[in-house]
């Protein structure tokens, strides 16, 4: 899958191709042998699956109810369904606030096949995540990392901690496969630069995020091709990669709206947004190093200080990654290529455009990829140093690092067993956040303590941990759900949600359902009675459940009788 090119060697087509910088330590670089890649995706399966064996019974969990449990469009294959997953304005992105319809199709497939049984979709992500290994393994060799260190920097993608959330939860299908089909795409491109568009479009259907290879295989042409120049085909092939996104781009803005964006009225201040995109640059760098700061659902506050350490942190870190990148592409360096991975698979999930989870660590399985490259090969740049005694110190020590990232993978890959556990998870590590105040709200309201309770569920609010619809249904707030004062909070929580709706467009019928049911809470029956019935005009998979709700309203409404 990787070969070793020599000075002046000519790719596949004849072009002269750029010689590469010097493998890190003069080692050999990763040459698979006769059958080499099935043995070695069955070694990185074996240890995935000893790393996660606690999460292999783990059960569906926050975003799996929406793209499993409950999504209509993934309960089958037939036709209405493939066509309304890949209609670029179907109902099917609006539902799951991205246009990735070949996340849904493989989603729907699995559901054909496991059904109910949790197990089979967790060995799909467990052989995608250790097919990623592989190919990233693949990737490194391609651009002359020493054999040893490319094996060494595989391992630690798939032992690391922060790639748990992203392996461990059923619906991140879409993050290992995206990942998979994102590599496989820019080892293509070395053999059949056109064609490799095809996979690429591919990869971007699955999750957007691979968008991030686009400035990796420029730069990486840039630097084996020895200039816009020297290989017309690759850059074709970039051309190509340059048009898929386009015409990506449109539906996959569109349908980022109404269920994912939200409103950080800390972000009103551009130095307050610009310190919070800077503190969370540092810690996706602090955690792809060592692994703190590995957490459930997430919920960093925004840098209102400018003596906030993360952003004080980021100033030098952003300065000496710009460097790195600009030296190595004026260098014609494959490193600079794998920098660009990193800082364009950041970019989405910088808060540029803020989201509901400012950090969470399934984005880093992205950006490790391009960091763990640009450090091996900045290796290279560096003589080599002490003698074997030295290296020898330095290869135990990695050991005891990938173990212990191991180790700390099993331990939080058993979290997945039950969402009381993630959730128990986040208010440990944000005790301040709004998973903790909604936990603390239901451990009042059990307690029967109404004024403690709604306090909590406010902060929950303000946090996007709680929303009107969630305090009609959640058992746990049952023994005050008759009280006046939480039922004026949710009034007032429905309020809010319709002003909500209203300022982002209400387009789809999940939509008009939800804004109906918050106008029903609050009395407002006319308004509630013409959502519903805007609903039923648009039509959808809801259409039985939408009649069944306005039937019942109308005979609640006062004079009904």
């Amino acid at each position: 899958m990787a070969s070793k090119a020599g000075p002046g060697a000519d790719d596949h087509e004849g072009n002269s191709v750029a010689a590469p910088g010097p493998s890190p330590l003069s080692l050999p670089t990763l040459e698979w042998p006769r059958g080499g890649p099935l043995l070695a995706f069955a070694a990185f399966a074996a240890i995935s699956l000893f790393v996660y064996q606690g999460a292999l019974r783990g059960v569906f969990v926050s975003d799996d109810f929406g793209y499993i449990v409950t999504n209509p469009y993934t309960t089958s294959l037939d036709v209405p369904n493939l066509i309304e997953m890949f209609d670029p304005a179907g109902q099917a992105r609006e539902y799951t606030a991205n246009y990735a319809p070949i996340h849904l199709v493989v989603t729907a497939i699995e559901r054909q096949i496991f059904a109910d049984e949790v197990l089979g979709y967790h060995l799909v992500n467990v052989a995608l995540h250790a097919l990623a290994a592989l190919l990233l393994a693949a990737l490194l060799g391609r651009s002359q990392v020493a054999a040893p260190l490319a094996i060494a920097g595989t391992l630690f993608f798939l032992v690391h901690p922060a790639n748990v959330e992203a392996v461990a939860w059923i619906s991140q299908l879409k993050t290992t496969g995206s990942l998979v089909l994102t590599l496989a795409a820019m080892l293509l491109h070395r053999r059949i630069p056109m064609w490799s568009g095809a996979v690429f479009a591919v990869a971007l259907l699955t999750k957007a995020s691979a968008y991030a290879a686009l400035p990796m295989i420029a730069a990486l042409t840039w630097a084996r091709s020895g200039g816009p120049g020297g290989s017309r085909a690759h850059w074709q092939g970039v051309g190509v990669w340059l048009l898929v996104l386009f015409i990506y781009v449109v539906p996959e803005l569109s349908s980022f709206g109404f269920g994912s964006a939200f409103e950080e009225p800390a972000y009103s201040d551009p130095w307050v947004h610009v310190r919070s995109i800077a503190a969370v640059g540092s810690r996706y760098l602090v955690m792809a190093v060592t692994s703190y700061g590995v957490a459930a659902f997430q919920e960093p506050a925004p840098v209102t200080s400018f003596a906030n350490p993360w952003w004080l942190a980021a100033l030098p870190l952003a300065a000496l990654l710009a460097w790195r990148i600009v030296a190595t592409l004026r260098a014609r360096s494959e490193e600079a290529a794998w920098w660009l991975f990193a800082a364009a698979s950041f970019g989405p999930v910088s808060q540029i455009l803020p989201f509901v989870n400012p950090l969470a660590d399934r984005y880093l399985y992205f950006i490790l990829p391009g960091l763990i490259g640009g450090v091996l090969l900045a290796a290279a740049r560096f003589p080599r140093q002490g003698g074997a005694r030295a290296r020898s110190i330095a290869w135990v020590l990695a050991f005891v690092v990938l173990c212990g990232f191991g180790a700390r993978s099993a331990a939080r890959a058993s979290l997945w067993k039950s969402e009381t556990k993630l959730l128990l998870d986040a208010a440990r590590h944000y005790p301040e956040g709004g998973t903790a105040s909604f936990l603390d709200a239901r451990s009042a309201a059990q307690r029967g303590d109404v004024s403690a309770a709604i306090p909590l569920l406010r902060r929950a609010e303000e946090n996007h941990a709680a929303r009107f619809s969630i305090l009609l249904t959640d058992p746990g707030l049952a023994p005050i759900r008759r009280d006046p004062a939480f039922q004026e909070l949710v009034r007032e929580m429905a309020g809010r949600w319709i002003e909500k709706a209203r300022r982002r467009g209400v387009t789809t019928q999940p939509e008009y359902r939800i804004v109906g049911l918050a106008h029903q809470v609050r009395g407002e029956y006319a308004l509630a009675a013409e959502a519903f019935e805007r609903a039923l005009a648009i039509g959808g998979f809801q259409d039985d459940l939408v009649r069944e709700e306005l039937v019942r309203m109308r005979e609640r409404m006062p004079g009904s009788g």
